[in-house]
């Protein structure tokens, strides 16, 4: 029980926790999405975190909060993460809950070689192997003939490629920013952008009859970033990313439970593949000399 009550023990059940918000959210979504505009339900996710992160911070912080040093790095990245999570709310009007969740944790190994390509990041011929495994894991998902290849597999693979470049920003703010102004910043650049947007789809009848779901959107994207902002405070990054791959499992027991779906064995297999490249690149992680995503979230948040 000791190791429970450590900083790395502590770190680790608050991954867990945040894993199991954004698989609650993936599935709140897919259901929300049928009974509200996805624009709105966007546009609430990111106004509910900005207004509940000021909420919260501001008493403690003061000011502090909305101080920043990199106010184009903070737009930037606010746009990214939204890109990230419009890709989330559309794809899954259309993919089951498991094999969205799997194909999109393939993220944080594309977020690799993204950094040996820009940044020349030395990465090892294990880590590279571990890469072309987890692409192989997502055609076993994504086959022709298999229950979920279609055109909106275009959602999923432009969110791993805006949610690499999101990872990769968010290892240049890590050391400058407070990680609660950086979560500020993240929910309002989405509220703003979107509110030119949202009014096109705006239903007021929408929102009076299915308030309680917008309400849980908002709170468990935010409620996870939180977590995930505790989580990498106690502990590295490699200690705690095998443990988000956790997300898959909640995914898909959650599909299961609430759509009725349930993979075939090679998409089965494919997921498996995903989640074992990735743990294996969050391990190797520690053993480079260059780390330079290794203070940063690795989740795919929403």
């Amino acid at each position: 029980m000791s190791f429970w009550r450590s900083r790395q023990g502590v770190g680790i059940v608050l991954i867990v926790l945040a894993a199991l918000c954004f698989a609650t959210l993936d599935t709140s979504i897919k259901h929300a999405t049928r009974l509200a505009p996805v624009l709105m339900l966007l546009w609430f996710r990111y106004a509910f975190q900005a207004l509940a992160t000021l909420a919260l911070r501001f008493p403690v912080q003061k000011f502090s909060l909305l101080a920043t040093a990199n106010p184009r790095f903070q737009l930037l990245r606010g746009v990214l993460l939204l890109l990230t999570s419009a890709c989330s709310f559309l794809a899954l009007q259309y993919l089951p809950v498991g094999e969205f969740t799997a194909m999109t944790m393939l993220s944080p190994v594309a977020a690799t070689a993204l950094a040996a390509w820009v940044m020349k990041t030395r990465v090892s011929h294990q880590r590279w192997l571990l890469l072309v495994a987890g692409l192989a894991g997502v055609l076993l998902v994504v086959r022709p003939g298999g229950q979920v290849f279609g055109w909106a597999l275009l959602f999923p693979a432009v969110h791993v490629a805006s949610y690499a470049w999101f990872m990769l920003l968010t290892g240049r703010l890590s050391g400058e920013e407070n990680p609660y102004t950086t979560h500020f910043y993240t929910g309002l650049v989405g509220t703003l952008v979107m509110c030119p947007v949202v009014v096109f789809s705006w239903e007021t009848a929408a929102l009076a009859a299915h308030w309680p779901w917008f309400l849980l959107i908002g709170f468990l994207g935010t409620f996870g970033h939180l977590m995930l902002i505790r989580a990498f405070a106690r502990a590295s990054a490699p200690v705690l990313t095998p443990y988000l791959y956790t997300q898959i499992g909640f995914a898909t027991i959650s599909g299961w439970i609430f759509f009725d779906h349930v993979p075939d064995a090679l998409a089965w297999l494919g997921i498996a593949v995903i989640a074992g490249s990735g743990v294996g690149n969050a391990l190797l992680l520690s053993s480079e000399v260059n780390k330079p995503l290794a203070s940063s979230p690795t989740a795919v948040p929403r």
